[in-house]
């Protein structure tokens, strides 16, 4: 579906706009591309389109949602019983059934099960990093369909759709704002910009940010997988889940299996040769004890508890993030980060909530004044028209804030001066 759907967005421009607008990998730059252009390229104009069109569209494009990938709860499971250690124990656990040795086929599968559900459970309760995207898009859109503004569901948008988003809406597709007065946009999420941005006329908004401030219309300009955060989605969808624990665990199996293949074959030479020199201490006398030896070379070659103790240990550290609201979508992911030396990431509004507040704790007075008084002098020095982010927390922090300028009246204001790191009022 994305691939036509990037076909049919290029569709839209003739070669020589596609030589203007697009990037080096083929997609169109919307904030470049003038209004009226856009509107040209979308086949659609200012009024919307009509609900037959959005139909057309919707069977082409495919609906506004990111893919979701449908796993067996059966073959997740079986799939944590798929490596080279589960592999030696599910033969050691076959070799016992044979012995008639039911104490050590007991723990052996009580192992392996307990392996595979500690893992299971984990993966179940993290869910999946693109449902946790998707849980950032608007449920609903008011769309202009058929001349007249309706509420529809967000899954339902198309490239070419009119909507109008205000205050508090989430943006529910990548769109082109049309003429009407500037918004103020959160969209920290996304590019880790710490203030609202202001959009006006011809920029870009983004599929998952937030409108803080204003009303206005826009066109739909990419929808899905197409958006800036199904492009984010995708990757993460189809990065490579396997890591460097897994990696050392699969060395570790193959060394194992090589072991107790190679001792195993040296086993049954040497109860081979016992038995044709007719030595009485194998097969003859003992019975099944060469099959008896090649299970003790098993069940003693590799690692048994291993896969348990890890799991045990990662499941421990995941509760742990967990209660932190902090998504661990795979138990190895834990070991990869605690091994990192360096982490590169936007801070605001991805390792943060982009939400200034004050530390009561933390406040400590200064000579004769009281927290309660630096709260006050802080909220009378801050201008919350300005919406920069200190002075909205200091002039919200403070109790008295509604009541303050019945007491005080505004004679100067000097402000915020890097030099001095003072604000005057």
């Amino acid at each position: 579906m994305a691939g036509a759907a990037g076909n049919s967005y290029m569709s839209m421009a003739t070669p020589n706009d596609v030589k203007n607008y697009t990037n080096d990998v083929g997609q169109i730059q919307w904030a470049q591309v003038p209004l009226n252009a856009a509107l040209d390229k979308l086949k659609t104009s200012r009024e919307g389109l009509t609900s037959d069109e959005a139909e057309k569209r919707l069977a082409e494009y495919g609906p506004n949602k990111l893919p979701e990938e449908k796993v067996n709860k059966l073959t997740l499971f079986l799939g944590f019983m798929w490596n080279p250690l589960s592999w030696a124990m599910e033969v050691a656990a076959i070799l016992s059934i044979v012995l008639l040795d039911y104490a050590d086929f007991a723990l052996i599968l009580f192992l392996l099960l307990l392996n595979a559900c500690i893992g299971y459970f984990e993966e179940v309760q993290a869910g999946d990093a693109v449902s946790a995207l998707m849980g950032q898009l608007a449920p609903e859109a008011k769309v202009f369909r058929d001349g007249e503004i309706k509420n529809i569901p967000a899954d339902l948008l198309v490239p070419g759709d009119v909507l109008r988003v205000r205050l508090g809406d989430v943006i529910p597709a990548d769109l082109k704002f049309l003429e009407g007065d500037s918004v103020k946009v959160d969209q920290s999420s996304l590019t880790g910009e710490s203030l609202p941005v202001t959009k006006s006329e011809g920029d870009e908004g983004y599929s998952g940010s937030v409108v803080k401030q204003g009303e206005i219309e826009a066109v739909v300009t990419s929808t899905g997988i197409n958006t800036f955060l199904g492009r984010a989605a995708e990757k993460i969808a189809t990065a490579d889940s396997h890591g460097r624990l897994q990696m050392v665990l699969t060395t570790v199996g193959n060394f194992c299996m090589v072991s107790i293949l190679f001792w195993c074959v040296v086993e049954l030479l040497v109860q081979m040769a016992g038995r044709s020199s007719q030595n009485p201490c194998v097969i003859v006398t003992d019975g099944c004890l060469g099959v008896a030896n090649i299970l003790v070379l098993i069940v003693g070659g590799i690692p048994v508890a291993m896969p348990t103790v890890l799991s045990v240990t990662l499941a421990i550290g995941s509760s742990a993030l967990a209660k932190e609201n902090a998504i661990v979508t795979r138990l190895t992911c834990i070991e990869e980060m605690a091994s990192m030396e360096v982490l590169c990431s936007d801070k605001t509004g991805t390792l943060t909530l982009n939400q200034l507040s004050v530390d009561m704790d933390n406040l400590i007075p200064y000579n004769n004044f009281t927290a309660d008084d630096i709260l006050k002098y802080g909220a009378l020095s801050a201008r919350t028209e300005n919406n920069e982010a200190i002075d909205v927390v200091c002039h919200n922090t403070y109790p008295g804030k509604d009541t303050m300028w019945q007491e005080y009246t505004l004679l100067h204001y000097t402000p915020f001066d890097p030099t001095t790191k003072r604000t005057i009022a």
